[in-house]
């Protein structure tokens, strides 16, 4: 989302490496009072994002049956503590409930906090932070601008093919298909005629950017020029400095 807000303005790498010590933050707390903490920063840091609210918490639906399943998998796998409920062999204990509860929050933050990262930033910056994070990697044969290029093109489509999947459900649903009554196993099954067109777009897409890459001469990154240079600015510093010294805080204070 275009916006003038200070993460709009912060250099992409600076931003990459602010999340990978962000994330390393959120999977070093061990409590809840930490998850607190990173909640706020992250709520903070929206505020300063300006990003509205609703928008931004959308972005929660798709991942919603993981974190059911997180949270399942938790309260009846998981043992230990004092016994909640019991139903013959299976028993719900208070561990799996605290667990469960702790894994879920712990993957909404985690979500929070990367869409931050892909909503203030432009493709072609991400692309662009995202290969000079990988540029290491050249000297060991690892392509990093094909692979840079090939994650870009898939968050551009992203969009794109949702727009799409839409406009084929809504036709098949103007010609009578049904895809919210019945179980699971049927409403999977009524899904198909939305699959096969879908993919069949998506792979015709897929070949006319693959042309239109060739007839523009395009060969990878040798020798490749910018439109927009990457400049660092004092600000993306005291971003790196700040996500460094919030990791540190939470690891010393042990939260």
């Amino acid at each position: 989302m275009p916006g003038n807000s200070l993460l709009h303005k912060l250099d992409a790498r600076a931003k990459f490496i602010a999340l990978i010590l962000l994330i390393v933050a959120l999977f070093a707390v061990r409590s809840f009072v930490g998850q607190l903490i990173m909640a706020v920063l992250i709520l903070i840091l929206l505020k300063i994002s300006q990003l509205p609210l609703p928008y931004f918490f959308r972005g929660l639906r798709p991942v919603l049956y993981i974190l059911v399943f997180t949270a399942i998998v938790h309260v009846f796998m998981t043992k230990g503590g004092e016994t909640l409920l019991q139903f013959g062999f299976i028993s719900v204990d208070s561990y799996g409930v605290y667990l469960g509860t702790f894994m879920v929050l712990r993957i909404i933050l985690l979500i929070a906090s990367t869409s931050l990262l892909t909503l203030t930033t432009s493709p072609i910056a991400l692309t662009d932070g995202l290969e000079f994070m990988m540029k290491p990697l050249r000297r060991i044969g690892v392509p990093s601008h094909e692979i840079a290029m090939m994650m870009t093109i898939a968050l551009r489509f992203i969009p794109t093919l949702m727009e799409e999947a839409e406009k084929i459900m809504k036709a098949q649903m103007a010609r009578g298909a049904d895809f919210e009554s019945g179980n699971i196993f049927r409403r999977a099954k009524n899904m198909v005629p939305i699959l096969v067109p879908l993919f069949v777009s998506a792979f015709r897409r897929a070949d006319d950017l693959a042309i239109a890459m060739e007839a523009r001469c395009y060969r990878g990154g040798q020798g490749r020029t910018r439109l927009h240079e990457q400049v660092t600015a004092p600000r993306d510093y005291y971003a790196v400095i700040f996500s460094a010294l919030f990791l540190s805080a939470l690891i010393l204070l042990k939260i």
